[in-house]
């Protein structure tokens, strides 16, 4: 008789952030392999419950995978294993059982993350907060962070500039070809002083006209 994966299939949090992606088996005794997004590995490796997405899953809201196929599973180990997550998974006893979550993303609940140190942040808080620059010695609106990357050495904020309308509203600042223009802006101390994830607000230095 064998035995089913153990993967729950109750209802989907509505604050689930996707961290990963399963790449294959690890070993013979049904342990998987993650590739975690940047700045996912500590989310993944300090929580027991993920949510896994099928790759066949169909995109949904603009790109975003169809949680509604989600499902929970608890994880009983996880480690680093070079720059990939190693973990043992209930029910997954077995490298054939390991192999048929290949390609599955890898989802956690924002409420289960681990509190982070003083002046870190996740970057999934950080994407939709408004940036403000300075010019003239003046802050002023530079837009809305849109991404997180990381180029080796620290964070870098995608900022889809913004400028106000005549009436005060922030509208895209476009390009003669009327694209939106995007810039990038190190998310280091030197740059960005000033975190307020309560009101979606980061202040810096940066140069409007940079």
């Amino acid at each position: 008789m064998t035995r089913s994966l153990e993967v729950s299939q109750a209802d989907a949090p509505g604050d689930l952030v996707e961290l990963g992606r399963i790449t294959g088996a690890y070993g013979i005794r049904g342990w998987v392999k993650i590739q975690p997004y940047a700045a996912g590995s500590e989310a993944l490796l300090k929580t027991t419950t993920w949510w896994l997405c099928p790759p066949a899953a169909p995109a949904v809201d603009g790109g975003r995978s169809d949680l509604s196929k989600a499902r929970s599973i608890k994880v009983e180990k996880s480690r680093t294993q070079g720059s990939n997550i190693v973990a043992s998974l209930a029910g997954t006893d077995d490298r054939t059982r390991a192999e048929r979550l290949r390609g599955h993303t890898i989802w956690v609940s924002r409420a289960s993350f681990p509190a982070p140190e003083e002046d870190e942040y996740y970057w999934v808080d950080l994407i939709g907060c408004t940036l403000y620059g300075e010019q003239e010695g003046q802050s002023v609106l530079l837009g809305v962070v849109e991404g997180v990357m990381d180029n080796g050495i620290h964070a870098v904020l995608r900022i889809v500039r913004q400028t106000l309308d005549e009436h005060g509203a922030p509208s895209p600042l476009l390009d003669a070809k009327g694209r939106a223009i995007e810039t990038l802006v190190p998310f280091v101390a030197a740059h960005v002083h000033t975190v307020d994830l309560e009101n979606r607000r980061l202040d810096s230095n940066w140069p409007a006209d940079f």
